[in-house]
């Protein structure tokens, strides 16, 4: 039998090496958590660092008509952001990654989108994506009009500059894992707040602004305004703030499970305070929809609906 090698140099097996560099990385990464965990213990042993987190306990007083609990609509809006996320990035990724495309879909009308006096052709991956991308910006529109009708706008908007030392104690707890006491159904921690922030009000505008510009639908002959925002910036920021994402849904999920999983499942998905299993039940079946939504987007089922909005083309 003929040993396949790789590029990497002569007597290297291919795969061997990206094996030992994965593991090289992950070894670093637990060293440096433990690193992180030794070193934020020591800290709070420190008469100056545990004034400090009497003093910043790692949340901010709300205003004082700030609403008590999570209403209703949140839990749907919830299931939606976390269903149009979880397809956005799949399909992103696979805009990304595939090479050469096996069907491409067209509109049936002129539209205003042509290149070249046709209508523009796109594969079946970055039309999926797009419609993705249409849904959770109209998602995210209905959720803001809510937020802010219904004042709960000031759970994940900061209203006082005590919320960066409140965070940095709240990261410093995390870090000692000696978790802050904390009630989701009353106040978020300070560094959960900033998360959420981040998340709604600065993550997802830039991916919808740079996901824009990369799309067909921008304005080629805008000489002007592609100058100031070139299609290479947009790129740039786009795939980070993916990887952002997937790391906010990463520690999301894991803290959500980790610091009392009934209650503040209940908390998401059933709108009630308590250690029921109906918010369980209900974050059951809204992840076996997203996991049946992960392997029923294939070409097969995309094309019907695909077809109903232009034609795919093989």
């Amino acid at each position: 039998m003929v040993a396949t090698f790789s590029k990497q140099g002569p007597g290297v097996p291919s795969g061997k090496r990206p094996t030992a560099k994965a593991l090289a990385v992950a070894a670093a990464v637990v060293v440096c958590l433990l690193a992180l965990v030794l070193l934020a213990k020591w800290l709070r042993t420190l008469p100056g660092v545990l004034e400090y987190l009497v003093q910043y306990p790692g949340h901010s007083e709300l205003p004082e008509a700030a609403p008590t609990g999570l209403p209703g609509w949140l839990g749907w809006q919830h299931f939606l952001n976390a269903f149009f996320l979880l397809l956005i990035i799949r399909s992103g990724w696979l805009v990304r990654t595939t090479v050469r495309p096996k069907e491409h879909w067209t509109r049936n009308n002129t539209g205003l989108i042509r290149t070249k006096g046709k209508p523009a052709k796109i594969s079946l991956n970055l039309w999926f994506h797009l419609t993705l991308d249409a849904l959770w910006v109209l998602n995210g529109v209905v959720f803001i009009v809510l937020l802010f009708a219904t004042g709960h706008w000031v759970r994940i908007v900061p209203t006082g500059w005590d919320v960066v030392p409140n965070a940095f104690s709240a990261a410093l707890q995390y870090a000692s894992l000696d978790w802050p006491t904390e009630n989701g159904w009353v106040n978020y921690n300070a560094l959960q707040l900033l998360a959420y922030f981040t998340t709604v009000f600065i993550a997802a505008p830039l991916a919808l602004l740079t996901g824009l510009r990369m799309s067909s639908a921008w304005p080629k002959n805008a000489a002007k305004l592609n100058r100031i925002y070139p299609v290479e910036m947009a790129r740039a920021v786009h795939l980070p703030v993916m990887l952002y994402f997937v790391l906010f849904v990463v520690v999301h999920v894991f803290l959500v499970l980790a610091t009392g999983a009934l209650r503040n499942l209940n908390h998401m998905y059933a709108a009630r305070d308590d250690g029921g299993w109906l918010g369980f039940w209900l974050f059951a079946a809204s992840l076996a929809v997203m996991v049946a939504a992960w392997f029923l987007a294939r070409p097969l089922f995309l094309r019907p609906v695909a077809n109903l909005m232009g034609k795919v083309i093989r």
